[in-house]
């Protein structure tokens, strides 16, 4: 489960330990597990895994390579990154848009004033699949954006062979998107944020913008199947 972060960063408290000999020190410090926002220096590793997993299924990337870049730029708070020792295994990608339905300028645009999430691409390296990753860092995502004061909802659109596992989230279908991408057609659905000024107050989730804390992954989170 996150943590809430207040006005100051948590930080453990150092712990004394019996000197260990240097043949059985741990290999590295890297956490099993963990989750952070993403940053442009990851882009590289995101888009080799968004291109593995959507080019041999659609024949099309939701973000090329200098999007990614864009978005991370713009908007890193709004990504989420699933981490194993240090490799990025899972990733969201989104942005703030302004409009009640998507357009073609949702694609390529972040709106700061927008109350609307955008996801605009899940994915899970193909090592790590069927594993619940998936909707395990989708859940995680949404609770994060409950902590988040102006956003009131989040949309995607998918293929209709992805609905449900959407909605199994907890997304709900809008209708048809307007958005087409080469042969491909999409539905568009959305997930209500607003609502939720309790959990606001009282989310474990931590904000992301303010302390850009890694978080590690508790056993319970990796006994969920997709």
């Amino acid at each position: 489960m996150m943590s809430v972060v207040g006005a100051q960063p948590f930080i453990k408290p150092m712990q004394t330990s019996p000197s260990v000999s240097p043949g059985i020190q741990r290999r590295h410090t890297l956490p099993a597990s963990e989750v952070r926002p993403l940053n442009t220096q990851d882009a590289i590793s995101v888009f080799e895994i968004e291109r593995e997993a959507f080019i041999s299924v659609s024949g099309e990337c939701p973000l090329h390579l200098d999007e990614v870049r864009h978005f991370l730029t713009l908007c890193p708070e709004l990504s989420m990154g699933w981490f194993e020792e240090g490799r990025l295994v899972a990733f969201i990608i989104g942005s703030l848009w302004d409009q009640d339905r998507l357009t073609t300028d949702a694609l390529t645009l972040h709106k700061p004033c927008g109350s609307t999430v955008h996801i605009h691409v899940l994915a899970v390296h193909r090592t790590f699949r069927q594993q619940g990753k998936g909707p395990i860092l989708m859940w995680r995502y949404l609770q994060y954006l409950r902590c988040l004061p102006n956003v009131r909802r989040a949309v995607l659109m998918c293929e209709d062979f992805l609905i449900p596992f959407y909605r199994k989230s907890g997304f709900k279908v809008l209708g048809r998107c307007a958005i087409t991408v080469a042969n491909l057609t999409f539905t568009e659905m959305w997930y209500p944020i607003s609502g939720h000024a309790y959990m606001r107050r009282n989310s474990e989730a931590i904000r992301f913008p303010q302390h850009p804390l890694t978080l590690p992954l508790t056993k319970t989170d990796e006994q969920v199947d997709v």
